[in-house]
């Protein structure tokens, strides 16, 4: 896979990109993500990327100009052609909530384009040429989009093929199957008088996975109910 994060802070990336999974995903050639500064495609002395909203209004407007002609280079076929045919997603508050099925199907593509929205957002000229989603990690707002495209990338990373020492792993995770993950356990097996559950250290494996679905459950009832509505929701027969 690979992944174009179109940003005004390019530095931002440095150490996410230089540490854990990504890192190794990135050497094992299982991903390669390119970061480009949306400056590098300014004209003016000052490679202003930002100016006033028409008609008025607080703040300020990321201008289409960079935007297009990163896409451009970045893909030499035309604007139009480009679109659809690109994964091309931006970060606002506006955005529909990422979650773990939105990872799974954007870790699906060949290619990601990530733009990190800034100010008040973007020129719509940009989300009507280019943008297939519109994407928020929560209901707040931050400083700028970077940290969103990290989380974004992060999640998508991690469920490429090979980017984890253990790709069984992945399917005992949180939110796997609309289920929060059981509690979990490690040496020593009595710390400070507390016990790890003797099921944990009985080696009957049919037990211990009896016990960890229980736990799962009962873990997402009481902390994400939400999440079992939705587990029933999707089992509900339809018409």
């Amino acid at each position: 896979m690979k992944i174009h994060i179109l940003t005004l802070f390019p530095g931002a990336f440095d150490s996410f990109l230089s540490h854990s999974i990504v890192k190794r995903a990135i050497e094992k050639r299982v991903v390669e993500v390119s970061v480009h500064n949306l400056r590098d495609f300014t004209h003016d002395r000052h490679r202003t990327c930002d100016d006033r909203p028409f008609g008025g209004g607080p703040g300020m407007l990321l201008k289409p100009e960079p935007i297009y002609e990163a896409v451009e280079k970045l893909f030499p076929q035309t604007p139009r052609a480009a679109r659809g045919k690109k994964r091309f997603i931006y970060l606002t508050p506006q955005g529909k909530r990422f979650d773990q099925k939105k990872a799974l199907e954007l870790s699906r593509e060949k290619e990601l384009v990530i733009l990190c929205g800034h100010y008040e957002g973007v020129d719509e000229r940009v989300i009507e040429e280019f943008v297939t989603d519109e994407v928020s990690i929560g209901d707040y707002v931050l400083t700028g989009g970077e940290p969103a495209a990290m989380v974004v990338t992060d999640a998508v990373v991690r469920l490429l093929k090979g980017a984890l020492g253990n790709d069984a792993s992945k399917e005992f995770e949180s939110f796997s199957g609309n289920l929060l993950e059981y509690p979990q356990y490690t040496r020593p097996a009595v710390f400070r008088g507390r016990k790890v559950p003797p099921v944990l250290l009985s080696g009957n494996h049919r037990a211990i996975e009896s016990w960890k679905k229980t736990q799962a459950a009962r873990r997402t009832k009481k902390r994400r109910p939400d999440l079992l509505k939705k587990k029933e929701k999707s089992r509900a027969p339809r018409d």
